[in-house]
């Protein structure tokens, strides 16, 4: 391909119009602002339910009504129209970190069974409103309540109230029938434990009975974990902030379920071998009585346990083991019988849907999540094995089969039940992906234009090793002549895709192409949806494997881009950047292939797996305690002898994820041995960035390190 023009290589900033890529990225919260979320349809079907801010810049989020014959939208509350209050407590601090949460005003909202009433917080404050009428009135649970959630007859409201959960009678706040107080700081009711909300996806602690007459509530001892803190060297005079964090290898919380009875006020724990099985990963209640996931430590061994709500006995009803982890998956199980579940388990290489303990699913379909299900129904979503650039919607019938409901070259997603499925489906053509109703209407996006479109091409090559590598090339949006430099930008570890054909995934590595750079995007063995032997590539191992991918990755798009389209890319100029993972594997890079990689910025990265979580660390790398051998072959720290390439780490200080001690450290180890690199702590910023004045001048900063760091020529 020729006609390329040559771009000015002093890499000096342009000068900013009002509203640059970078402005826009942070004021829209990465683009999310605007966007219909937390759907729900009622009974009938007749109306959709969600949240959605005004604009695609305006963060706070209004709750919504469609109906679904019209397609007629209506705005039910608006908590700008509700007056202040006292600010989020701790709790609720926690859980939108763990979610990533950006948003402000109705983040999440609970009805009940017939979507007639929600309830919702705001500032720590308790809503009710009737959906029909919109009519809003405050409860008194108490300051500083969180997850607030309806019985199913909405007759009842439970929610954790600073210290304590409590449950109410609508008809009289005053007198809670149900009120569990801890007994000390460390000891917290209804609550999702650290590693539940970050790592299992069970954000929750508590789930009613199905006929309002019970609640299953969790109890979460804290008392032995590992006590660290965090302190805010820009403000010494505020006392540091401790958390219990549970480290690799060290004590997690101790976590038990407990069964309150409304009309007695009785409390029933529930009762399984918790010292086999330490993980309390899943709870839901059916029809059927409630339904427990717990996991062993090493997580080898799952197990799904009906449980007795008159005496919180459990019995077995399915069993899972695998030599390395066995995978929690979103939507898993279904209970749809006393002793039958619908789920996800890896079976002949893949991960497929289970019905009465059989596989239903093809070998070379990933099931990556189940969105509904009845017992001879469900609605999944999949890719072929041997592409996770793609995601379907399916639907399994117990008379019929498989049926795959979307299809192309697409991303889709999907919610509602089997009888009203509202599906998403994103491409590389076009940004706009509303949510589609399944009378052909849509809920409208708010979200903004993108000032960048990316210009991008997915091609795919082998590894040495003879494995296949979806890599995404993204390049300038002007003609540009070759020899471009390269920018690396992985995330590259598990539970996270980047190469999927999604226009918005890749705004943010489009606006570092538009500077001149052709971007590399790859991943490789131990990410998502290519089947269990790739996802397990990883371990006992995170550095080999994955940076090897990246460095294929390189040469793959090095070919491609001199074969098929005409020129090169200078591999003697080679950046990389990434966050969490992605920093983790940018200094990865740096110190271990310095011949390939020649100037890196890694955002909190973590540096020593054994500072790391114990459900996600174990789980790929085993216990330290027991081994440290994979955490010293996979750590940034252990053997450190040089570091040859100019390195940036960027890091918050208030970060409860990955601590700032996985930086701080690292730079000590690398100032021990004489090397060079560059720190850019942020005060007060967590692992998200949420801040919008940090996240636009972040990018700024990582190209301007690039830029002046990324040499002009190297011999290799």
């Amino acid at each position: 391909m020729g006609g390329h023009r040559r771009r000015d290589r002093r890499w000096k900033h342009r000068p900013l119009t009002t509203d640059s890529f970078p402005r826009q990225h942070a004021r829209t919260r990465r683009f999310s602002l605007g966007e219909p979320r937390d759907l729900r349809v009622n009974p009938e079907h007749t109306t959709v339910f969600f949240a959605r801010s005004r604009s695609g810049s305006d963060p706070v989020t209004c709750l919504w009504a469609c109906e679904t014959n019209s397609g007629s939208e209506r705005i039910i509350v608006d908590p700008s129209n509700l007056n202040g209050g006292s600010g989020l407590s701790a709790a609720e601090h926690a859980v939108r970190e763990r979610l990533r949460e950006s948003a402000e005003g109705i983040t999440s909202y609970d009805t009940d069974a017939q979507c007639s009433t929600a309830v919702f917080t705001v500032s720590g404050r308790t809503f009710h409103v009737d959906l029909a009428s919109g009519d809003t009135t405050e409860i008194d649970i108490g300051s500083e309540a969180f997850d607030p959630r309806l019985s199913p007859d909405g007759t009842h409201l439970a929610a954790v109230v600073g210290p304590s959960f409590r449950v109410i009678n609508l008809e009289q706040p005053h007198s809670p029938l149900i009120e569990l107080t801890a007994e000390s700081s460390e000891v917290q009711w209804g609550v999702a434990e650290f590693i539940a909300a970050e790592e299992m996806g069970r954000m929750r602690g508590f789930w009613w009975s199905p006929d309002s007459t019970k609640i299953l509530v969790t109890r979460v001892d804290n008392s032995e974990v590992s006590e660290w803190s965090l302190s805010d060297p820009a403000q010494p005079w505020i006392s540091p902030r401790t958390t219990r964090y549970p480290a690799a290898g060290t004590t997690n919380a101790s976590v038990s379920l407990h069964i309150a009875d409304l009309a007695s006020g009785g409390l029933t724990e529930v009762v399984w071998d918790s010292a086999t099985f330490e993980y309390l990963a899943r709870v839901s209640w059916d029809a059927f009585g409630p339904l427990v996931t717990v996991q062993t430590r090493d997580q080898r061994s799952l197990e799904v346990l009906r449980v007795d709500p008159t005496d919180g006995s459990t019995t077995p009803i399915w069993r899972d083991e695998d030599d390395c982890w066995v995978e929690l998956v979103a939507g898993a199980p279904v209970g749809t019988g006393p002793n039958e579940i619908i789920t996800t388990a890896d079976r002949n290489g893949a991960r497929r849907l289970m019905v009465d303990g059989e596989p239903v699913t093809p070998p070379e379909l990933q099931v990556r999540s189940i969105v509904h299900a009845t017992s001879d129904d469900a609605v999944f979503t999949a890719n072929p094995i041997d592409d996770s650039t793609v995601q379907h919607v399916w639907r399994w019938h117990r008379q019929t089969g498989c049926r795959q409901l979307t299809s192309g070259d697409v991303v889709s997603q999907a919610t509602g039940t089997v009888d009203f499925t509202i599906t998403r489906t994103a491409n590389l053509e076009v940004a706009d992906q509303p949510w589609m109703l399944p009378g052909g209407q849509h809920l409208t996006s708010h979200v903004e234009r993108p000032l960048c479109e990316p210009n991008i091409t997915i091609t795919r090559g082998k590894s040495p090793e003879g494995h296949a590598l979806s890599v995404a090339i993204l390049l300038p949006s002007a003609p540009v002549e070759g020899p471009l430099p390269v920018l690396v930008d992985p995330y590259g570890g598990p539970h996270a895709l980047r190469v999927i054909r999604s226009r918005r995934a890749h705004l943010s590595s489009q606006w570092f192409a538009d500077q001149g750079f052709a971007v590399i995007v790859c991943d490789g063995r131990g990410t998502p949806g290519r089947g269990a032997q790739w996802e397990r590539s990883v371990h006992g191992d995170f550095a080999t494997r994955v940076l090897a991918d990246q460095v294929a990755a390189l040469d793959i798009a090095a070919e491609h881009c001199e074969k098929q389209l005409g020129f090169q890319l200078d591999v003697s100029r080679v950046a990389i950047r990434g966050w969490s993972f992605g920093g983790y594997l940018a200094a990865l890079a740096v110190l271990k292939e310095p011949q390939r990689f020649h100037v890196a910025v890694a955002g909190a990265p973590v540096t020593e797996w054994r500072w790391y979580d114990t459900h996600y660390t174990e789980r790929y790398l085993g216990n330290p305690s027991v081994d440290d051998t994979p955490y010293r072959r996979s750590s940034l720290i252990d053997g450190l002898e040089s570091l040859e390439r100019p390195l940036l780490l960027i890091h918050g200080l208030a970060d409860d994820n990955v601590f700032a001690a996985h930086t701080l450290q690292l730079s000590s180890a690398l100032l021990a041995i004489g090397a060079q690199h560059s720190v850019l702590p942020l005060a007060g910023v967590s692992h998200m960035t949420p801040q919008e004045v940090v996240a636009e001048n972040l990018l700024l900063l990582q190209l301007s390190f690039i830029n002046e760091h990324l040499p002009r020529s190297v011999s290799r």
